[in-house]
């Protein structure tokens, strides 16, 4: 396909119809209820976020690759995951957020429309520059984007109301779980077992409680990776 082709497809495309199929195909029925969450879901062009070469497919149902900048890329979860994410952080206005793994940030943008002040933390400094360029579009003046370890968490903007990883975590996410506010909650996909899950982490006190949510095969986030096991 050429480059002039490409764009003639890319400019004949109805994005807003592709919005609205994904929210009504993918992320209702996926027990999505949050109204608020589907509306905003519908409304940000999710397809400024992914590369021009990418976009008529930043609607399908599976994890898009945005930047191969850093070891084994950087990618939006797939819509129907990150909803029911987001959706079990029972956001309310005003809450502090930490997005870890933000990549060029959509779901930064989504938390933001929802009401939230968002910190999204990525490790790529060319990536996170890309999301400020976006947050300062779609961000409501709500995000703070930073760059540094994905596993460190952002200490600056702690304690936050929750937190979402975007991605999954062979190694417990503790820095991030210390980051926490009383009663705040971390979503994320544990790997740990070899059978990813989404989980909800929550914070109470000085003790944490998990439970799963649902099955969530994910792309391991390489900063979550276990260190190697040797085999003698």
């Amino acid at each position: 396909m050429t480059v002039a082709f490409k764009h003639k497809v890319v400019a004949m495309f109805d994005f807003a119809r592709a919005r609205r199929t994904m929210v009504d195909c993918q992320v209702r029925t996926f027990d999505v209820t949050d109204r608020a969450l589907l509306s905003v879901l519908e409304d940000i062009p999710r397809e400024h976020f992914v590369p021009e070469d990418r976009k008529v497919l930043a609607f399908s149902d599976q994890h898009l690759v945005v930047s191969h900048n850093i070891e084994h890329g950087r990618f939006l979860l797939a819509p129907l995951i990150f909803a029911r994410l987001v959706q079990a952080l029972e956001l309310v206005e005003g809450a502090r957020v930490l997005d870890v793994g933000a990549a060029t940030g959509y779901g930064s943008a989504v938390l933001a429309q929802l009401g939230a002040n968002v910190t999204a933390l990525e490790s790529d400094e060319a990536i996170a520059e890309r999301a400020r360029e976006l947050a300062a579009e779609f961000g409501q003046g709500r995000i703070n984007v930073v760059a540094g370890p994905l596993a460190a968490g952002y200490k600056a903007d702690a304690p936050y109301d929750a937190i979402i990883i975007n991605g999954a975590f062979e190694t417990a996410p503790t820095a991030l779980i210390a980051q926490l506010a009383d009663n705040g909650k971390l979503v994320g996909i544990d790997f740990d077992s070899g059978a990813p899950k989404a989980v909800l982490i929550q914070r109470s006190g000085l003790a944490t409680g998990s439970r799963t949510l649902f099955d969530a095969p994910a792309p391991l986030l390489e900063e979550f990776r276990a260190p190697a096991k040797f085999v003698f």
